[in-house]
Parts: structure tokens; sequence; C-alpha cells
């Protein structure tokens, strides 16, 4: 983060006359990463739950990945310039190691990612927009602008926020082995390893 370390203020839930939609969950019980299907062929999904309002959208592995790296820089900038109170790990309370709920529906495929610092409420906020066929304008952004894409909002206090990181690495890594050769993944078949010049290498050898 640079000196433009972006600040916000408090949401309600807004749906707009347009039919926008802002799922906000602003004290959530739960917001993980998670994946359904087996390593190669997984779908990634990002599930906020509160009471009994439960929300999941997919995404795509490197977002998740690129979420929770800058997650811990949103951190270390929110400390250094604040002075706010930031864990080196997440703590055991806040780890979360159950699996999605179920049922998994998806409620959109992102497309834009925000983050956030809300000095009100000392809180990480992470919006999440759907995709969209139009180039999402940076204004709609952890905004409520009546008109853009259907989003999810999200606000985390700095240890959920670095527990959420810690488990988003987690899942991010335990999909397919690497290749000890070229480092690429292992399918559950094997593939062309560039160093083997060509040899079908599977995780068995």
């Amino acid at each position: 983060m640079g000196e433009d370390l972006p600040t916000i203020s408090a949401w309600p839930r807004v749906v707009s006359a347009m039919a926008r939609v802002i799922h906000v969950f602003r004290a959530p019980d739960r917001f993980i990463a998670g994946t359904v299907g087996q390593p190669g062929d997984r779908t990634f999904y990002l599930q906020a739950s509160e009471q009994s309002r439960l929300i999941s959208v997919a995404l795509e592995k490197q977002q998740v990945q690129v979420l929770a790296e800058r997650i811990g820089s949103l951190l270390e900038e929110v400390h250094r310039r604040f002075g706010t109170d930031v864990p080196d790990d997440a703590p055991p309370d806040d780890l979360d190691t159950q699996p999605l709920d179920v049922p998994v529906e998806e409620e959109f495929r992102v497309g834009t990612m925000g983050l956030g610092w809300d000095a009100e409420s000392k809180a990480v906020v992470i919006e999440l927009l759907a995709i969209s066929e139009e180039e999402v304008d940076e204004a709609v952004v952890l905004d409520d602008t009546e008109e853009g894409p259907d989003a999810v909002r999200v606000f985390l206090s700095p240890s959920a926020a670095r527990a959420f990181a810690e488990r988003a690495d987690r899942v991010v890594n335990a999909g397919r082995k690497p290749c000890p050769l070229c480092a690429e993944p292992l399918d559950t078949d094997g593939h062309i390893c560039p160093r083997q010049n060509g040899y079908r290498r599977t995780e068995e050898d």
C-alpha cells in the first residue's frame, strides 16, 4: 500500500432502483476461502455468513492468493500509519478449519475486488464485485453508488483478517503437488515435464 491507503465510512445494505445489490456483512460469523472438487479441478469460493444469511461467490485461485497477500500488506500499513494493534499470526480462536457451509450456491463470479480500512470501526473491508462485461469504474468500488455490479462487502477485525488470509494461503497451497523437477503442478495422471524432455512424470515417480 502507498500513501493513498483508502479509508471508508459505514454502509447499510443497499438495493438500488437499478437492481444493484450490495450484501453487507458487518459482523460475519464466518468469512472463509474454500474449494469444491478434486485437486486439479477445484472451484474456489469465498463464503460469508451472518446469522441466517449465507453468500458464496466463485473466483479464480489467483484472486484468492492476491487477496490474501494484499490483506497482509494492508495490515502492515495500518499498523505503521495508525498504530493499530495487528497480530503477527492469527489467534487460535480465530482460525476456522471447517469446510464450506452447504449448500454452496454461487451468487456470482467475482470480477473486481476492493480492499480498504474503516477507521471508524477499525476494520478491514473486503469488497467482491460481480464480473461484468463492461469495464468497472473504480469509483464504484467500496462505494454505495447505484450503478455498478452486485457486490459482497465484509468487515473484519485485524485478527479475523489475518485468520482469513492464513486460511486462504492454506487453501491455495492444498491442491496438486508440484513436480520436484520443474515445480509445475502434477495432475493425477502426471504431466509433461520439460526437465525430462517430455517424459510424463506422475506423483509416484
